[in-house]
């Protein structure tokens, strides 16, 4: 693996030629097994989250419904793109991506939403804690694709973060006391 100063230091086209040859020839064979199955779950803990967030945006109610409506389209519609590209770095990885309710319910640590009639302030509890739990767990997962030199899941996973720890502050902004 290249020190930190030099791949700092490469230009966009050699970070293209790095990238794109096999790690095979750059620093060994690396097991990616632990990483697809992480990216695994987080496009599971994403798809769940996109139908909560979905869920919320159409049945807020209440003096905080249009602020809370808009903030809940923005950031499902920015959950969908992190899901399209999760399952995407998962093929690209040669592997299938799973695509069934049933495989995303297994795979992810997120709760479904009640199926009772929620008031704002219970959404933006439940959605907070679901944000700020990803920015946990996306930690650790940000480590594993560390260990296993894949970059693709390391800007992912940095991405994520910082969008759930932001979700999290912005729902959590609308709690009334």
């Amino acid at each position: 693996m290249r020190q930190e100063s030099e791949r700092s230091s490469l230009n966009r086209s050699e970070l293209r030629k790095v990238r794109s040859t096999p790690r095979a020839q750059t620093s060994g064979a690396v097991d990616k097994t632990p990483v697809i199955e992480s990216l695994k779950a987080t496009l599971s803990d994403l798809y769940i989250l996109q139908l909560k967030t979905q869920y919320c945006h159409w049945n807020v109610e209440g003096p905080l419904f249009f602020s809370l409506h808009k903030l809940f389209e923005e950031q499902y519609e920015e959950i969908a793109e992190f899901v399209d590209r999760a399952a995407e770095m998962i093929r690209s990885l040669r592997e299938t991506s799973p695509g069934s309710f049933d495989e995303f319910e297994r795979l992810s640590d997120l709760e479904q939403m009640p199926a009772n009639k929620l008031s704002a302030n219970q959404m933006i509890e439940i959605m907070n804690q679901d944000h700020s739990n990803l920015a946990v767990q996306l930690k650790t997962r940000w480590e594993t694709a560390e260990a296993a030199e894949e970059a693709s899941a390391i800007v992912l996973y940095e991405d994520l973060i910082e969008f759930h720890e932001k979700s999290a502050w912005m729902i959590r902004s609308h709690k009334s006391s």
